[in-house]
């Protein structure tokens, strides 16, 4: 079997049949679809989430995972509210509520990285607290009336037609794919993940690139947050509540494994593209909100499931070529004999 053809029959190849069809379905339903304006609105939508899918690559990748990049998507939003509302400029108040976002990466990977608690564990705990003190802050108030020039930023197109978040995205989507493809850090977050004490036991400092990770993971979620904040033009308590289920699923949909070790930032892109058009084309249909998140769900049972299931074939059918060999070659040795 060429190389071609392995790629065509990859999870890759599937995930880009399954993209083709589901963009001509949707061509079909809305002749506008294909339009310029409407790729960047699909885009536009899920920006913030899709952003914070590149750095959930990486933490998957290593062996762990974060449950609470939403709720620190939601906590930086409302400081930016927050310290706004009382009188703060609005860059200081960026600046804050990008350090808290780090200061939560940092928590949550001291105990994952430096007491070995597990990451479910530990981030589940943080996607509570962190949900809990952005409730606090804001109550049950919605804060906006932000300058205008944040809201553009967030609302209108900066460079041709595309809007900030978009560019930082492409910007973010090449440097991640260079550093995990093509760099020693990435070749570290592969083997951390594919067995974490061989790497310890290779002189690889484990702890500390988990503790990146972790840091990388809330700065980008509380970067993604103050995007929310602009696109949006107002923040409540509940800001970008259930985030998580979409971006974990398109990584793992991407064809990352859940248990680490395996994937790529090529099935993490086209997943996205397969999601956002799947909810596209769902919207087109006016199908509501909570069926989506239901369709996005199964999709995330899914993402799990076949690519164990193929696993589990490609073993068996192993086992039965060298059983028939084994066969074949005791047959031979009869004869002979």
């Amino acid at each position: 079997m060429n190389a071609k053809l392995r790629r065509l029959l990859s999870w890759e190849g599937l995930l880009l049949a399954i993209f083709v069809l589901v963009a001509a379905v949707n061509a079909n339903l809305a002749p506008a679809y294909l339009s310029l304006n409407n790729q960047i609105n699909l885009f536009q939508l899920s920006i913030e989430k899709i952003i914070v899918a590149l750095v959930m690559t990486f933490i998957i990748i290593n062996g762990e995972i974060d449950l609470s990049v939403a709720s620190v998507m939601g906590l930086a939003a409302c400081i930016v509210a927050v310290l706004f509302d009382r009188g703060a400029p609005m860059e200081l108040a960026i600046v804050v509520a990008l350090l808290a976002g780090a200061l939560c990466g940092a928590f949550n990977g001291f105990w994952v990285a430096y007491v070995g608690l597990p990451s479910l564990a530990v981030t589940l705990a943080g996607m509570i607290g962190f949900r809990g003190v952005a409730r606090i802050l804001i109550e049950d108030r919605s804060i906006g009336g932000f300058p205008a020039w944040f809201t553009a930023l967030g609302q209108q197109p900066l460079l041709g037609p595309f809007p900030l978040s978009l560019i930082l995205f492409a910007l973010l989507f090449a440097l991640a794919l260079v550093v995990l493809q093509y760099s020693g850090v990435g070749r570290l977050v592969y083997v951390i993940g594919h067995n974490a004490a061989v790497a310890r036991y290779s002189g690889v400092d484990v702890p500390r690139l988990k503790l990146g990770l972790f840091i990388a993971s809330g700065l980008v979620a509380a970067l993604a947050g103050v995007l929310l904040a602009a696109r949006l033009g107002a923040v409540r308590g509940n800001t970008a509540d259930g985030f998580e289920l979409d971006i974990i699923t398109m990584v793992l949909l991407g064809g990352v494994s859940i248990f680490g070790g395996t994937g790529n930032l090529a099935g993490v892109g086209l997943s996205i593209l397969v999601i956002l058009n799947l909810r596209n084309g769902m919207s087109l249909l006016n199908v509501t909100g909570n069926v989506q998140t239901g369709v996005v769900g199964m999709l995330l049972i899914l993402s799990v499931l076949l690519p164990n299931l193929a696993q589990m074939a490609r073993e068996r059918w192993q086992r039965r070529a060298v059983q028939r060999k084994e066969v074949q070659t005791g047959v031979e040795t009869s004869v002979s004999s």
